[in-house]
């Protein structure tokens, strides 16, 4: 017994430390990339494996922001990536309040509808969606994008508002219904509310998504520059015969700040919600 505790004192640190360097490892390429942000390019190029430069160089990032237009295409970015949160937070939650609370013929089919379509590789699905929203006269707009980035079953959304509201006890609808609150009223006065934790988690992993996409922007702003993403926009720095590649770096670390400040500021929310999906 004595040599079991003993043992288990001595891996116990083993383990950290091994998980320590693990995530060193894990995370040294973001901070190589941060850190070559406030190189030059010809120490970018020359400089190896190592970390810190010689000289931080600002002006990376003011060639990124404003000779790139990357401040034109951090809003484009905003406006479509919280958009396209909006409208895929809501779709999901109502999918998935239906799915989770009402019994109606075909809600198996429905499911497995929508599970198939989680198979599907969203680039085959470009040219019908581009016929979509050319025929609605949205092309080279950015509604159109934001239109095109919504669109999809939302697989993994909606599975996890269903399992979310099937665990919610009955009496709160019917409580709701005896006050005299039809459908849309118990789903966003009482339901909605609820699913903070589901909201939080499906908002921040289409953000990320969202914030990140290129196919969608790429194709549907090949005409409008001015509407490019911070994704499309990368291409500033690929020229015909060189690259600019601590712009291109400066780039890349600006775009990534949003992304960081969302997940730290809503990741207590972001656990909860897989936390309560998995126990539905």
């Amino acid at each position: 017994m004595y040599a079991t505790k003993s043992v288990k004192k001595l891996m116990t640190p083993l383990i950290h430390l091994l998980l320590i360097v693990v995530g060193l490892i894990w995370i040294y390429p973001f901070i190589w990339m941060v850190m070559a942000s406030f190189k030059t390019n010809s120490e970018y190029i020359s400089g190896g494996l190592s970390i810190l430069p010689k000289s931080f160089q600002l002006d990376n990032y003011v060639r990124a922001w404003e000779t790139a237009q990357f401040s034109v295409y951090f809003y484009n970015t905003v406006i479509m990536s919280v958009s396209v949160v909006l409208i895929v937070v809501l779709l999901c939650a109502m999918t998935g309040y239906v799915l989770g609370r009402f019994e109606f013929p075909g809600r198996k089919a429905v499911l497995i509808l929508v599970a198939a379509t989680l198979f599907l590789p969203k680039g085959y699905t470009v040219i019908p969606i581009y016929t979509l929203v050319n025929s609605l006269g949205l092309n080279n707009t950015l509604a159109g994008v934001i239109l095109a980035e919504a669109g999809g079953a939302h697989v993994l959304f909606i599975l996890l508002f269903t399992a979310f509201y099937r665990g919610i006890p009955r009496e709160l609808e019917e409580a709701a219904q005896i006050d005299g609150a039809g459908f849309l009223r118990t789903f966003f006065q009482v339901m909605l509310p609820l699913s903070k934790p589901t909201i939080a988690t499906t908002g921040i992993l289409q953000f990320m998504y969202t914030w990140n996409s290129f196919l969608i922007p790429l194709v549907f702003t090949l005409s409008k520059p001015e509407l490019r993403t911070l994704g499309v926009g990368m291409y500033q720095f690929v020229g015909e015969h060189s690259v600019d590649w601590t712009g291109a770096a400066a780039a890349a670390s600006i775009s990534l700040v949003p992304i960081i400040l969302i997940f730290v500021f809503f990741q207590r929310y972001f656990v909860e919600g897989i936390a309560g999906a998995v126990k539905g």
